[in-house]
């Protein structure tokens, strides 16, 4: 396994990621088969493990922490805050001050650990100053609870927001961002990849399989089981009658047809292509069973030739999203129809 170098963290990560979203009653709820997974990844090399409170609503944590119990010098622990957690309420999610120092605790306690290496923003949130959050996220740095902070999902205009308020302020800044990336979701490629590299930021992908499309298990003109496994979870996302279907189960055919070309599997591939961006760090696997996370490390060694990268651009043109990439948040500038239309007796040009 190749470790890289965290943005300016100085810390050095796999470039394989445990992503533990899968761990819990949304997954895979047997406790001790997570623990064997998470094992079996830090003896394959893997150094950094990825999770979020929100994560089978705090219960990936719990099984994350009870599992590094005797390991956890050895690995960088990332963990995230935003979503809602723990009833109802106005206040019990976001970016505020009052709910970042309330949700860090609670990760603490669920992790098992006195500090948390990478603490990250989930999502945007507009109703919050993004200088309240830098500031409350510098004080947990200063407190010794985290090491260091990064966003997640966040659009090119708020990465470049944050890191100039924090300049503008003297605050510390987000050195990592996490975003979505495959061979199918690509729009990344126009800004945010080239921010992050400019600002000299870290980034974890996640999603490489393209929310399982690219898992190999999905055809073209073959029926697909809505009732089970991700589809259920999001049966139009999968379901090969609606339209908007075509043309990335068409883009995934052809890229499972290059995989068996160059003698490997599909999901391989698409790892392999994203590591192989300069601008990323480590590729997060989401692993529910056992046999998926060793498929994944015995790809790790797998190279993309320049030819095998040019055919890949051929299928899905670079900067171009070939389904809709869910960040699970969407920009007011796009949901409030009122930033988006001028008032009726104001949208005449003359």
């Amino acid at each position: 396994m190749n470790y890289r170098a965290l943005g300016g963290t100085g810390i050095k990560v796999s470039a394989h990621c445990l992503g533990t979203m899968m761990f819990g009653h949304v997954g895979n709820p047997d406790h001790d088969d997570c623990a064997r997974i998470l094992h079996t990844a830090l003896d394959g090399g893997i150094n950094f493990v990825d999770t979020a409170d929100m994560y089978s609503d705090g219960e990936s944590e719990e099984i994350v922490g009870k599992a590094l119990r005797g390991r956890r010098d050895d690995v960088v622990l990332a963990t995230k805050v935003h979503f809602p957690m723990g009833g109802e309420g106005p206040n019990r999610g976001g970016n505020s001050r009052r709910w970042i120092v309330s949700a860090v605790e609670e990760s603490l306690r669920r992790l098992g650990t006195d500090w948390i290496d990478l603490y990250q923003v989930h999502r945007p949130d507009h109703a919050t100053d993004i200088e309240e959050t830098l500031s409350a996220l510098g004080d947990l740095v200063r407190q010794g609870k985290i090491r260091a902070f990064g966003c997640s999902s966040f659009p090119v205009e708020d990465i470049l927001e944050a890191h100039y308020v924090a300049e503008r302020r003297g605050l510390p800044r987000f050195r990592t961002e996490q975003p979505p990336y495959s061979m199918l979701g690509r729009g990344v490629e126009r800004s945010v990849l080239p921010a992050c590299q400019r600002l000299g930021m870290g980034v974890l992908t996640w999603s490489p399989l393209a929310w399982g499309v690219l898992s190999g298990r999905y055809r073209k003109g073959e029926r697909v089981d809505l009732t089970t496994g991700r589809p259920a979870l999001n049966p139009g996302r999968f379901d090969p009658a609606l339209p908007e279907n075509g043309p990335k189960l068409a883009a995934a055919a052809k890229l499972a047809e290059l995989a068996d070309e160059i003698g490997c599997s599909l999901p391989d591939l698409a790892i392999a292509f994203v590591v192989a961006h300069p601008a990323v760090t480590s590729v997060i696997l989401g692993p529910r069973t056992m046999t998926q996370l060793e498929s994944s490390l015995k790809g790790a060694a797998l190279v993309l030739d320049d030819e095998t990268m040019d055919r890949i651009d051929e299928i899905v043109p670079p900067g171009k999203d070939q389904y809709h990439v869910d960040a699970a948040w969407s920009p007011e500038s796009l949901t409030d129809v009122t930033r988006r239309r001028r008032p009726l007796t104001e949208r005449a040009a003359a």
